[in-house]
């Protein structure tokens, strides 16, 4: 009997990351700024959308942190932490603790000492007093598991929603602000230039070649399509690439909640049509970033807008 050979493996399918976030984006997580306290006994947090509940007997819960952070050997060497719960009224706290910018991060913030002399930041919905469990590596984060040994809910108020790259209270603001007529296409580019201009900046600060070349093979990709609809949705991507290259949590939330905004706008534009004259603008911007030269890009960017503003402007001539 002659036994066949093996077929060959198939090549593996390439992985789509853009997909897979936005697939992750689907599921809304509760907002939390995750305490402890460093060797020195000064007070470290930091926000964090990945806690989790593990088991209740014993009752663990989870959360990861970023192989980048710059706080990871200060969690990796305490034996506990606690994680507090954020409410709807704590978004400026959310934003504090994802700053980059901001030195001392407890200063002017409300905190008690708790188990261990952890900080328990006051008027959060929850806060939850751990143990150091476990810690595992996974992938390109740490995931630190903890032992509750205090919790605390009692207040009763909304907690604040992290859904798909944004604030579900922001995001919700600015769709009734459109509804309404209140936020029309003008402010919407003025907003997005803003953002983006800012977020541009940071990113030849902060951004590395493998930000740049992500962003170079979208670009490469914007040329080869034909059809308006996907170059735009490409166009979009390249936005939404200029800010991971940023490294800034903040201006994420804000840059991706616009971007939603706009991508229902392109998706009601019947006169949408392909600018291929804006590739060339797209390629100096990267151009630049690679230079770390940031008020070259900033200025290139800005003439992206222009170009746009005036695009819109025809097509509601020729409407």
């Amino acid at each position: 009997m002659t036994i066949p050979p093996p077929s060959p493996a198939e090549p593996p399918t390439a992985f789509d990351m853009r997909a897979f976030r936005n697939a992750l984006g689907s599921f809304p997580t509760g907002v939390a700024i995750i305490t402890t306290t460093g060797a020195d006994g000064k007070p470290i947090g930091l926000t964090c959308n990945s806690f989790s509940s593990v088991s209740l007997e014993p009752p663990l819960v989870s959360w990861g942190l970023r192989l980048a952070s710059k706080s990871l050997e200060a969690f990796r060497q305490a034996d506990a932490f606690a994680i507090n719960i954020l409410a709807e009224d704590q978004k400026e706290l959310s934003a504090r603790f994802a700053s980059g910018a901001i030195a001392d991060k407890f200063e002017g913030v409300p905190w008690t000492a708790g188990h261990r002399g952890l900080p328990v930041i006051a008027g959060s919905v929850a806060t939850f007093e751990c143990d150091k469990f476990a810690e595992h590596l996974a992938g390109d984060h740490v995931l630190f598991l903890g032992q509750v040994a205090r919790f605390d809910h009692g207040r009763q108020e909304a907690s604040l929603v992290f859904y798909k790259g944004a604030y579900m209270m922001l995001t919700q603001s600015l769709r009734e602000l459109a509804a309404s007529g209140k936020l029309d296409s003008v402010h919407l580019d003025q907003a997005r230039r803003l953002i983006n201009c800012m977020l541009l900046r940071l990113a030849c600060q902060n951004g590395s070649p493998e930000d740049f070349d992500a962003i170079e093979r979208n670009i490469a990709e914007i040329e080869n399509y034909s059809d308006a609809a996907h170059r735009a949705e490409a166009s979009i991507e390249f936005f939404r690439l200029v800010t991971l290259a940023a490294h800034n949590e903040v201006l994420v939330v804000v840059a991706e909640t616009l971007t939603t905004l706009l991508r229902h706008v392109l998706q009601t534009d019947a006169t949408l049509r392909a600018r291929p004259e804006l590739v060339p603008v797209r390629r100096k911007i990267l151009a630049h970033m690679r230079e770390r030269d940031p008020d070259a890009a900033e200025a290139e960017m800005s003439h992206y807008f222009d170009q746009l503003r005036r695009g819109a402007a025809a097509r509601e001539v020729h409407a």
